[in-house]
């Protein structure tokens, strides 16, 4: 029997293309409830009409995540919705540099929307969660290594990696789960052209935290590529 997550509304960010789009298409799929989410709204009608086709509700928000003010827009925008699953896909990366040559402005700008802007989701999002007794936060991590001139990208995702083990140990005796995730290497605006993967591969691995037994894994470290034939 296929799982179903009919009734559940997902938050799924940076879901207007990419693996994002992906990640919002699978859910609809489960017939789950989805928020379309892109830095700008007219980025996200693709997305939406997407979703929409699979029979769930849907909606999108338009909000960038490179300010407090951006992603309490974001928030705002879904008030009166219960979030059930919030799925942290919104990243950016950095130019490659000389690890000794990135200056303040660049970690600040991807600690912003790659950290900053999860934890402040969380805090929104997860006391419902606990409360309600049910819940999915998935976190996308990465498994990029020994890149020194990628470094603020990287230690963005080594602190999402952490997060997501102290969110998990909060939530340890209820039915939320945390979990991160590493899509893989996949070719992507962020991935670029000469990465191993299609967007596509990232199906049905990265639902695999979502449809986690309530007292499943929890803090623990998927990989969407192992998950090619999950069912």
């Amino acid at each position: 029997m296929k799982k179903t997550l009919e009734g559940k509304w997902a938050l799924v960010t940076g879901s207007s293309r990419g693996i994002g789009r992906q990640i919002a298409i699978g859910l609809a799929e489960l017939q789950c409830n989805v928020i379309v989410h892109g830095r700008e709204l007219e980025h996200t009608h693709e997305t939406l009409e997407i979703v929409q086709q699979k029979g769930v509700d849907a909606l999108a928000v338009g909000a960038a995540l490179d300010s407090e003010a951006g992603v309490a827009k974001l928030i705002a925008a879904v008030e009166g919705k219960e979030i059930d699953i919030l799925y942290n896909n919104a990243a950016i990366n950095c130019s490659s540099t000389p690890v000794f040559e990135f200056d303040q402005a660049t970690w600040q700008k991807i600690f912003q929307v790659n950290v900053f802007a999860v934890t402040q989701l969380c805090n929104a999002f997860g006391p419902g969660m606990k409360s309600r007794n049910w819940g999915r936060i998935v976190n996308v991590s990465s498994g990029i290594c020994d890149q020194p001139n990628l470094a603020p990208y990287s230690v963005s995702k080594a602190a999402i990696d952490k997060l997501t083990r102290d969110l998990a140990f909060e939530f340890k005796d209820t039915a939320v789960r945390v979990n991160a995730i590493d899509p893989g290497w996949i070719r992507t605006d962020l991935g670029g052209p000469d990465a191993w993967e299609s967007v596509d591969t990232v199906l049905p691995g990265m639902l695999a935290p979502v449809l986690v037994a309530d007292k499943g894994a929890n803090g623990e470290y998927f990989q969407a590529q192992q998950f090619r034939f999950f069912e």
